[in-house]
């Protein structure tokens, strides 16, 4: 559609547009070239000057989606298609079978035939295909209390945790079976229906208000299960809570206050739209603003914008032979066409006068569609690969791990964000301290609720609430809790306080105090508010919280101050484990056989919520001595970031080494494992691509191999494996001075200039805006909508980004 049209490499089918065509021809010698062109024109007026009678165009040969803001009764399409041979610019029209060699014209055919791989599917024409299961209506589910968490699920009979199956009898949950790639499963659904006859399985991760993949094993295929919500509900899944759309919820009970979304999108407001560079809409892509919102607050920075646009030719010049494949090339292509003003342009005044006079004043925004870009940052990705709402701080993370895994040479953008927290652990019996260092990318601000000036109000709606869910009635509107921020930033720094508002259950002493302060103040403060929680019985809810977030925030009293006078440091080993005297082991000051794990404590942890594999090393790191202290455990390690990962032991001789990590004890030593390097030298690699390829993802083997591919560049020049020598990894815990370009320490004075709002109960539902101030006026993006703001709701935000100011 655009002016140059698209120009498809016949060698390569890749498709680049008239700017950048050339470029490919001189790096890859490919030159022939067809050039696809669709012309938009308004229909020619009858003689009463109405448009004339509607027919088919039988010039639109092209499988392409049509602007849906050109009325087509007043507008009709052609396409053109020709060959084009460079350097010479010569041009073939097509169809013309009489100088084409007969391959050629077979191509050109399959080239014009092909569908589009972005037309949207229509969902409902495959779930109307499947057999309602036999088994479905006198479905057996055994009495057996078993209770499904929301997250941290694992195979009962190996160490997966993909491609999981709820058995909708027992609720057992299993892994699947291989597919034709070598992937997905060891097939232990398929061996419990073969040994207990149980016919029916739901995919975890499938499920919605709308449905879920649901496989009977007897009938070996995939079924419909019409009484799905019922069988769920048997293992405490409420599957109308599940998830919502992208403007709302699904469910008719409980809904988000319809003022939240008038005020966040600033809704009767007469918004002024803005164009130009930085001003650039992106379309959504059914349920994409959380992508959005990032991205538009991403390439507002300066350190984004360089490293990525302003390295263009470079970056466009040596990316790889399908620069569809290369992160960089994707971040370039998206930043450019968001910072160029090329795809942000207003309407000419001849089309504004033609538009007031026809009383349709409505200046069109179409923005530009990151497909491409989410197709690639979403690979393998079970959630953003996904046409789920997703949460943008997620995201957001996912995002600065891959820019990390793909720096430019020795510049790194995302190092803007990267600070080091200081973690004080004291011990509640010895009065003993630990102090510990770790790296984070943002700061997570919980919601001080007993700080709220409406508390007695909040206290009475959760009352409402939950005698509306018995009684299934709508709920009456919440008043807004205000929140002050300084509660907030207390409650960042000073003990968690582990009282639920929401539940009034859980009161515990915990086995250690901990508190957090900043090692390093970042260039940049990614703020997130945590407004959102996940209730045992999977219902997503969000506290319906105001904060009064400040334009200038000063952090400078949150600066660690290290090991104070008078405080004795605990000793630098995992504590003592005291085993019962009736412990069949009898390990004295040992951890136990992971294998003996009494898993009726660890699922009475699961109902609670929390992750399962959390709940196996709570109780685990306590000696098997019940729910209660393995609670306390979680309580002292639930921010850590490995606190939902497996428990991994290499055996007791591991032990020691295992549990002293999970109190910070851990090396610096930045070696890549010898048994995976010679993996990957085995397949014919440089041990140094090795190496670089194994710090570069944490050795993670699997991601090592995608990363060497997406690399082919790479050369085993002397400076370059020295630099790498001396690099640290992204990802492991450093005991050292915040000093050197990973740590970009300063003032703790900051000025805000974005911030991400959201609507809706759940970060899996609802819908994301971004506000950003840009030249002294805050700008409303909402998807390809870009306008000048009149109120940003400031109080409202989910996620806040400041910039240091320079002291």
């Amino acid at each position: 559609n655009s002016e140059g049209g698209l120009y498809v490499c016949m060698n390569t089918f890749l498709a680049f547009g008239r700017e950048h065509v050339e470029r490919h021809f001189r790096k890859t010698g490919q030159s022939v070239y067809m050039h696809l062109k669709r012309h938009v024109r308004e229909k020619v007026k009858g003689a009463s000057g109405g448009a004339l009678p509607k027919r088919r165009n039988s010039k639109i040969f092209l499988d392409l989606d049509t602007d849906d803001d050109l009325n087509s009764d007043d507008y009709e399409y052609e396409d053109e298609a020709k060959l084009v041979i460079f350097p010479d610019h010569y041009e073939i029209a097509l169809p013309n079978i009489e100088e084409l060699p007969a391959l050629v014209t077979i191509a050109c055919d399959a080239v014009l035939s092909s569908k589009s791989p972005y037309r949207k599917q229509d969902p409902d024409t495959w779930e109307s295909e499947l057999p309602v299961s036999k088994y479905a209506n006198n479905l057996t589910q055994l009495d057996n209390g078993v209770r499904i968490p929301p997250s941290g699920w694992k195979c009962a009979r190996c160490d997966l945790r993909e491609n999981l199956w709820l058995n909708l009898t027992d609720g057992s949950v299993l892994c699947g079976k291989w597919f034709f790639d070598s992937s997905g499963g060891n097939g232990h659904a398929l061996e419990h229906y073969r040994d207990m006859g149980y016919p029916l399985a739901v995919k975890l991760g499938t499920i919605t208000p709308d449905g879920a993949d649901v496989y009977s094993f007897q009938e070996e295929e995939p079924v419909l299960d019409p009484h799905l919500a019922k069988h769920l509900a048997h293992f405490g899944i409420d599957m109308l809570h599940m998830h919502g759309t992208e403007n709302g919820l699904r469910d008719n009970d409980i809904k988000p206050r319809v003022s939240e979304w008038e005020v966040i999108q600033e809704t009767g407001t007469k918004l002024k739209p803005m164009y130009g560079p930085g001003y650039t809409g992106l379309k959504n892509l059914g349920n994409s603003c959380y992508l959005s919102s990032v991205m538009q607050a991403i390439f507002s920075i300066p350190e984004f914008q360089r490293a990525y646009v302003g390295n263009l030719p470079r970056i466009f010049d040596y990316s790889p032979l399908d620069p569809t494949q290369d992160f960089n090339t994707q971040m370039t292509k998206l930043g450019h066409g968001l910072l160029s003003g090329q795809y942000s342009k207003p309407p000419v005044k001849s089309e504004l006068i033609e538009q007031v006079m026809k009383e349709e004043h409505k200046p069109q925004q179409n923005g530009i569609s990151p497909r491409m870009f989410k197709a690639f940052v979403s690979k393998s990705h079970p959630e953003f690969s996904s046409n789920r709402q997703q949460d943008a701080q997620e995201f957001f993370l996912h995002l600065v791990n891959l820019v990390e895994r793909n720096r430019i040479g020795s510049e790194n953008p995302s190092d803007v964000f990267r600070f080091l927290v200081e973690e004080r652990i004291q011990c509640c019996q010895t009065r003993k301290v630990r102090y510990t260092e770790r790296v984070d990318y943002l700061m997570q601000l919980p919601v001080a609720m007993e700080a709220a000036t409406n508390k007695d109000e909040l206290i009475a709606y959760e009352l409402t609430r939950r005698e509306a869910e018995a009684n299934r009635r709508p709920l009456p509107e919440l008043v807004r809790a205000k929140i002050p921020f300084s509660a907030c930033l207390q409650a960042f720094s000073e003990p968690e306080n582990v009282d639920d508002f929401w539940s009034s259950a859980l009161q515990a002493k915990s086995a250690g105090v901990k508190t957090s302060r900043f090692a390093s103040f970042p260039e940049y403060l990614v703020v997130q508010i945590k407004k959102f929680t996940f209730g045992l019985d999977w219902v997503p809810k969000k506290f319906d919280v105001s904060i009064d977030m400040p334009d200038l925030l000063d952090i400078s009293h949150l600066r660690a101050r290290g090991l104070q006078p008078g405080e004795e440091e605990l000793p630098d080993i995992s504590p003592p484990i005291v085993i019962p005297d009736d412990s069949k082991d009898r390990l004295m000051n040992q951890l136990i056989d992971p294998s003996d794990i009494d898993e009726s404590s660890v699922m009475q942890l699961a109902e609670m919520g929390f992750p399962l594999e959390a709940c196996r090393k709570a109780v685990y790191f306590t000696g098997n001595m019940g729910a209660e202290v393995a609670f306390n455990w979680i309580i002292v390690h639930m921010e850590e970031p490995d606190f939902a990962e497996p428990l991994t032991m290499s055996g007791y001789g591991g032990a020691a080494s295992a549990g002293a990590s999970i109190f910070g004890a851990t090396g610096l030593d930045n070696q890549p494992p010898e048994e995976i390097v010679a993996i990957i030298t085995s397949m014919g690699f440089h041990r140094n691509q090795a190496v670089q390829a194994l710090r570069a993802t944490n050795s993670n083997l699997e991601r090592a191999l995608d990363w060497i591919f997406s690399h082919p560049e790479f050369e085993e020049d002397s400076d370059f494996v020295i630099e790498m020598e001396n690099n640290a990894n992204a990802n492991i815990i450093s005991e050292a001075k915040p000093e050197g370009p990973r740590v970009k320490d300063g003032s703790g004075m900051y000025e805000l200039f974005a911030f991400i709002s959201h609507m809706g109960t759940s970060t899996m539902s609802g819908h994301y805006v971004c506000h950003i101030k840009k030249e002294g006026r805050w700008v409303i993006y909402n998807d390809h909508k870009v306008c000048a703001s009149e109120r940003p709701p400031k109080d409202l935000g989910y996620m806040y980004f400041y910039r240091r100011i320079p002291s």
